[in-house]
């Protein structure tokens, strides 16, 4: 058989060019001139078709042999040399360890954890502690229990990111302002976690609620679909707006500084009555109107007001013993006024060269 003899003697061929590569290159082409698309192995093979029928499993076993020998052949002769490239570079490159090695960069806090953490510790320096809640939540503790009514357009799927409904066979939220006591989602707000700390803690409370909150909106230069929060909430015997006020000045003056001044404007928050937002003077024109304030000397930092008696009512606080005020801060927000930041959007982008300014 002349096929046979061809295919002894392009072994023998094959283990000389693999044998003699003297260099990855060189290996390479040995490969390519046996085994690829024009490769004298691959030719072999597809000349099989010519051959008598009662030959071809002979010849068809000895070519595939062939193959897987050369196959094994190279992937040994490329081992030996890498290896023999690695103790080349050992050697020629050898490293002096007596030298001092290269200073590894040290991480730290982001900065929306730093702010959160600065956010704790100045209300626990006042006495008040640190509680959590979840963040999937119900629209009980999330709307209802807030004073939310049906209709409010939060409760909408647009504007919120409803998870899984408990009614047999229901796997999305329904149409919107359809929603019922059973429909789970993102919580859209740390308020939640008043309603959690009243169920299970007796007044005074005196607390905080750090934490994620989701909306379904489009990330711009100010809205993010996930951010941070940290909610407030005192109930006690007593309280008034002016504890509200003392408290949140307290607050502006330790975190943009001592020569902030505040101003509360009335607002609306189904969850507390009366509600306001407080703002700080504009740090760029020192209360004069600039354009980063758009002339008003003024920029918006937080929501806040009195609990609403229905909302102590739904959480089984007597309202005529008890008062109690809460807040919202939002973290990226204080972020941004507090180091000029345009655009939230660079918050989340893990660009160290901006996140290392921090």
């Amino acid at each position: 058989m002349s096929l046979i003899e061809d295919l002894d003697a392009l072994e023998a061929r094959a283990r000389e060019m693999i044998e003699g590569a003297d260099g990855a290159d060189a290996l390479e082409a040995a490969r390519v001139a046996l085994l690829g698309k024009k490769g004298e192995i691959t030719a072999l093979m597809h000349m099989m078709g010519k051959v008598a029928p009662e030959e071809r499993p002979v010849l068809g076993k000895r070519a595939n042999e062939l193959r897987r020998i050369v196959e094994t052949l190279v992937e040994h002769a490329s081992s030996d040399l890498r290896r023999q490239a690695m103790a080349n570079l050992m050697a020629t490159e050898a490293v002096d360890v007596t030298l001092p090695g290269a200073r590894p960069t040290l991480g730290h806090q982001h900065l929306i954890n730093q702010i959160a953490q600065e956010i704790e510790d100045v209300f626990c320096a006042i006495g008040y502690t640190v509680e959590a809640g979840p963040e999937v939540e119900t629209s009980w503790y999330n709307f209802t229990a807030l004073n939310a009514p049906m209709d409010h357009p939060s409760r909408s799927a647009r504007d919120t990111f409803y998870v899984v409904d408990n009614a047999p066979g229901s796997v999305v939220h329904p149409e919107p302002h359809a929603a019922g006591e059973s429909d789970v989602l993102l919580r859209t707000q740390t308020s939640g976690g008043q309603i959690h700390i009243m169920e299970h803690q007796e007044p005074p409370i005196y607390a905080i609620v750090p934490g994620t909150v989701y909306r379904p909106d489009t990330a711009d230069a100010c809205h993010l679909p996930q951010f941070h929060q940290v909610e407030g909430l005192v109930v006690d015997e007593g309280i008034t707006f002016g504890d509200l006020k003392g408290t949140l000045d307290y607050f502006a003056k330790a975190m943009f500084g001592p020569e902030r001044k505040t101003r509360y404007r009335p607002h609306f928050f189904p969850f507390t009555e009366p509600s306001c937002e407080l703002d700080v003077s504009c740090h760029v024109c020192g209360g004069k109107g600039c354009s980063f304030c758009k002339h008003s000397g003024w920029i918006e930092i937080l929501g806040c007001g009195m609990v609403d008696p229905n909302v102590l009512i739904n959480c089984g606080v007597d309202p005529e013993r008890y008062t109690g005020f809460a807040f919202g801060i939002g973290v990226e927000r204080v972020a941004a006024l507090r180091y000029d930041l345009p655009d939230l959007r660079a918050l989340m982008t893990g660009d160290m060269r901006f996140l290392a300014q921090f």
